[in-house]
């Protein structure tokens, strides 16, 4: 795996949400304290090798970029749990699974929990390979977790992903920047997409909802 000497700026908000504290970091996750655990969503591990297997260039760094990332998150955190909000995998079973469980050679302490997504369709076998623990939703009290937002449900706090969300921020002129955020509304949080390598979705944006958004240096509420 190629080694990176970037620094990575990881810039922080807390948050309150049912008497838990969580961390929205500028880095796609956050970080429940008590239970130790990294929470994100859309990590879309083998597109890249999926593309190129296509015929569509595509660079080779991609995932390595986003591991290292995680990889700098796990350490700043000290996360004992990786909790998945689905779309950890993209397509078949390629190169990039192999690269993904060299890095977690790295990490051999480490829980993963994957809330199974519309695009993990992978063997059981190579779950059990990698020793993912997968379930289609998993509840921890005060929240749920799921990997498709739920508009329907009132009766509990459902943290999901799968949306990509992003905001539209109007600069001088016609000048429009894009940028991935959290979505929170009274009864759900919607992560962004963990890969760099995914759109944003600026359109489908819930009611009543507090959106967090972030760059490369800096978070803040919308």
């Amino acid at each position: 795996m190629t080694n990176f000497t970037f620094v990575l700026k990881i810039v922080t908000e807390h948050i309150t949400i049912k008497n838990e504290e969580l961390i929205l970091t500028n880095q796609r996750v956050l970080y429940w304290h008590r239970e130790e655990a990294l929470i994100l969503s859309d990590v879309h591990i083998g597109k890249t090798a999926h593309f190129r297997k296509h015929g569509i260039p595509m660079p080779d760094d991609v995932l390595q970029k986003d591991l290292e990332r995680l990889k700098h998150l796990i350490l700043q955190f000290g996360a004992k749990t990786l909790l998945i909000v689905g779309d950890l995998f993209h397509a078949e079973r390629n190169s990039d699974m192999t690269t993904f469980k060299e890095w977690l050679g790295q990490f051999p302490d480490l829980k993963l929990v994957l809330i199974k997504g519309n695009h993990d369709r992978q063997l059981k076998s190579l779950m059990d390979d990698l020793n993912i623990e997968i379930v289609t939703h998993l509840a921890l009290t005060p929240f749920k977790f799921l990997h498709e937002p739920n508009k329907n449900g009132k009766d509990e706090f459902m943290i999901s992903g799968h949306t990509h969300p992003g905001v539209l921020i109007k600069g001088k002129g016609r000048q429009r920047i894009k940028l991935p955020c959290y979505q929170i509304t009274e009864n759900q949080l919607i992560l962004p997409a963990f890969s760099l390598f995914t759109g944003l979705n600026t359109r489908d944006i819930p009611n009543g909802v507090v959106q967090f958004a972030f760059t490369d240096s800096s978070i803040f509420k919308i």
